[in-house]
């Protein structure tokens, strides 16, 4: 029996900017949060006996230099090594910027695959099935062509096990790297394919098991749910058996408040506060980490908008009672009841009518509209730009409500009585 933990894209200590300015306290708790996701992995190996640590990519999260980061992986690794457990890592694209990746001195047991292909026969103890493990590293940070061919060969009569960082055929949020498609790693013979790069998990079983296992830590909104890594065991008779683990410090979730007739502000509160012990409840990581989306038809929708500030605070406190709790963001998508034609002197009605019917579909406004969408767009990472829709169509709606939300927001603001326009 040969066992292994199999992980990918841990972007240890990855930069939280926009999060820190918004809340530092929470920053402070998801920034160490990849840190513990790896000390768990770390402990899972020793508790589960494994042989061998997998990691495909992205152990780092870009051009890291801290001296700190190699001192934290070089303590675990030791732990590992000193429990006879070996260590078999691929470099990544983000792997591939990173200085602490070819200066870290690691110890014998640590594998870290080159650019060139290696296949590694496990020396293991006489009439035991031979393993065999293949990995291929990123060189530079892009990689458009897939890497799968220049993977050695299987080895007959061995079991082999392949690490690769791919996005396979594409998915949301993930530039192409190494492409490749699972009919592709089927051929190749292998037993297993150990994953990484795509922070989704995704399983496929049979002759050629191939495991995307996720991240281990998610880091914001978009990445939300349980994140865990694979613990595998091959058996003597050749057989894989996968099982999921978890390993999230924070989980990020979208929590849904139905605003949907509340009159009275403590009572939209106490809403809140349901809504989130209920997530809470669900949810096994150490912290959730909530996305609070309050939505319906409402009297309070004009000051739901105009006074967010001070509903995310009580948010804020409602959390902190329930205990591990943190609100990470309030989207607002609440309007008011539909009333009759409002008198045309009015001047808010007036403001608001202009806004609506002539500058919100004027084609300048559109333009300049995609134009700065556009622009912020390409700027944020590639796994970000989804932000705004992941084609056209998307796009474009995602635009169009943002629009409208600004305006409704606007309007709130501007209205003293909090009734509405």
């Amino acid at each position: 029996m040969y066992r292994f933990v199999h992980t990918a894209d841990i972007h240890l200590d990855s930069p939280l900017r926009s999060l820190a300015l918004r809340d530092p306290r929470l920053a402070d708790v998801i920034g160490n949060a990849t840190r513990g996701a790896f000390v768990r992995i770390i402990e899972l190996c020793f508790e589960e006996q494994v042989d061998a640590l997998l990691i495909a990519g992205d152990l780092y999260d870009g051009d890291q230099t801290s001296m700190k980061t190699a001192r934290f992986l070089a303590e675990h690794f030791r732990r590992l090594d000193a429990a006879g457990i070996r260590v078999f890592i691929v470099r990544g694209n983000h792997d591939a910027m990173s200085k602490i990746t070819k200066e870290l001195v690691l110890p014998d047991s640590v594998k870290v695959f080159t650019g060139r292909a290696e296949a590694m026969e496990i020396n293991r103890a006489p009439g035991c099935t031979p393993i065999v493990i293949h990995g291929l590293s990123f060189a530079q940070p892009h990689a458009p062509e897939s890497l799968l061919g220049r993977y050695k060969p299987a080895i007959e009569g061995a079991v082999n096990i392949g690490i690769l960082h791919t996005s396979l055929g594409g998915a949301p949020g993930h530039d192409l790297y190494s492409p490749c498609t699972i009919a592709d790693l089927s051929a190749t013979g292998f037993r297993y394919w150990a994953l990484g790069h795509v922070h989704k998990r995704s399983v496929v079983e049979g002759a050629c098991a191939i495991v995307m296992p996720g991240m281990p830590q998610g880091r914001d909104i978009n990445e939300a749910g349980p994140k865990s890594v694979t613990l595998v065991t091959i058996k003597d008779d050749r057989s894989v058996h996968i099982e999921e683990r978890a390993t999230s410090v924070a989980q990020f979730e979208r929590v849904l408040v139905d605003a949907n007739g509340i009159e009275d502000w403590r009572e939209l509160a106490s809403a809140i506060s349901r809504a989130l012990e209920s997530k809470r409840n669900e949810v096994n990581s150490d912290h959730l980490v909530a996305r609070v989306r309050i939505e319906g038809v409402t009297p309070l929708a004009w000051r739901i908008r105009r006074d967010t500030d001070l509903l995310k605070a009580e948010a804020d406190d409602r959390a902190s009672v329930i205990g591990a709790c943190w609100v990470e963001k309030l989207e607002i998508v609440c309007r008011p009841a539909e009333r009759g034609e409002e008198p045309s002197e009015d001047p808010l009605f007036e403001l608001r009518r202009v806004i609506e019917e002539d500058i919100l579909t004027s084609d300048a406004f559109q333009n300049e509209l995609v134009g700065m969408a556009q622009e912020i767009r390409a700027q944020l990472p590639p796994e970000s730009r989804d932000v705004f829709g992941a084609d056209e169509v998307s796009f474009r709606h995602a635009l169009t409500r943002l629009a409208h939300d600004g305006a409704e927001s606007v309007m709130a603001r501007l209205d003293p009585t909090g009734e509405g326009a």
